[in-house]
């Protein structure tokens, strides 16, 4: 050994511990969390909400502001009662109740929220165990339950040219029946009809949808293939009196399929982790809309059709688990 090498000495030992610093995986940081992605979807569905107020008046901007608030206000008191964390400034409670009174009315009692919240926020979310922990979306699980309960209320649809009045059936429901509606393909595109608050104008869900996708909030296997599946099935099976074409834009610009596509079937917690199961989940999610509004007595399938596929989502994650390199189907190690 050469003598010139002087020998280290560590006079404090508990320095290394301030050198090394050993912390779970992962390891590559993201500055996003919780309350700045909830923010964005909240951000991107504001022009469609804007919109919405200036086509059915005050009772669009006041459903949805007692929908945000009765959801926020019911996370709050869950957590104080059973003495968990108070997270409602996460932002995610804020969007279920956004997102609730966009598949709602602007002419539903302001009582109907209420109860909807109740339901998704206590029971779908907070009683699975809160964020991350629950299988179904909130706001679709407190939709179709809204429905089954209160099924009149549900299905009343101010007329755009006379927001107090109510009209006999929307767009989808006379194309359900065959019926070619009043409207345009352009006037259901940009937003001139009836339906519900966020459901009317596609062409502004299509902009906030693409700027989650530019933002990679969400990725684009499932809206993708969601609405690839709903174009291809009713440009191949139109109703009588439609063209082919004419039944597809029908079929994707009315009723919540842009919403669903861009903001509900996304739903972290409650979709595919894998990028193949994205695409199953999202083609069996517009298999089943296409099918419900064919062959069901009910007019739009999407809320169903997302939900049941919440319920598959743990088989499409087992069946579709990237394989472990050395490894044979089924977990066995492979003999190299």
């Amino acid at each position: 050994m050469d003598n010139n090498i002087e020998k280290l000495t560590i006079t404090e030992p508990e320095s290394i511990d301030n050198l090394l610093v050993v912390s779970p995986t992962p390891h590559i940081k993201n500055q996003r969390n919780t309350r700045s992605i909830m923010l964005e979807v909240i951000a991107a569905l504001l022009p469609a909400l804007i919109w919405s107020i200036y086509v059915f008046g005050y009772r669009a901007a006041l459903v949805t502001l007692v929908s945000v608030g009765s959801a926020v206000a019911f996370e709050w008191i869950f957590q104080l009662i059973t003495h968990k964390p108070v997270t409602i400034r996460d932002g995610s409670a804020a969007l279920t109740g956004l997102l609730l009174a966009f598949n709602l009315s602007s002419l539903v009692p302001l009582w109907l929220p209420v109860i909807g919240t109740l339901f998704a926020i206590v029971v779908v979310k907070q009683l699975f165990g809160g964020i991350g922990k629950n299988f179904l979306n909130p706001a679709l699980a407190a939709r179709v339950f809204l429905f089954a309960a209160w099924p009149s209320l549900m299905t009343k649809f101010p007329d755009i040219l006379n927001v107090d009045a109510t009209a006999s059936a929307t767009p989808l429901a006379l194309i359900k029946s065959g019926i070619v509606p009043d409207q345009s393909i352009g006037d259901m595109f940009f937003g001139n009809c009836s339906g519900c608050i966020g459901e009317v104008s596609a062409f502004l869900l299509i902009i906030g949808g693409v700027y989650l996708l530019v933002r990679k909030i969400i990725t684009w296997q499932i809206p993708v293939s969601f609405i690839s599946i709903i174009a291809l099935l009713s440009f191949i099976f139109p109703k009588e009196g439609f063209g082919n074409l004419d039944y597809m834009a029908y079929s994707l610009f009315s009723g919540g399929v842009m919403l669903a596509a861009f903001f509900m079937a996304t739903d972290y917690v409650t979709s595919p982790i894998t990028k193949v199961g994205k695409l199953i989940f999202g083609a069996g999610a517009g298999l089943i809309v296409i099918f419900i509004r064919w062959f069901g007595g009910y007019s739009e399938g999407v809320s169903f059709a997302i939900l049941i596929m919440n319920s598959l989502v743990w088989y499409i994650d087992r069946a579709t688990k990237p394989r472990v390199f050395g490894q044979l189907r089924g977990g066995k190690k492979k003999n190299v």
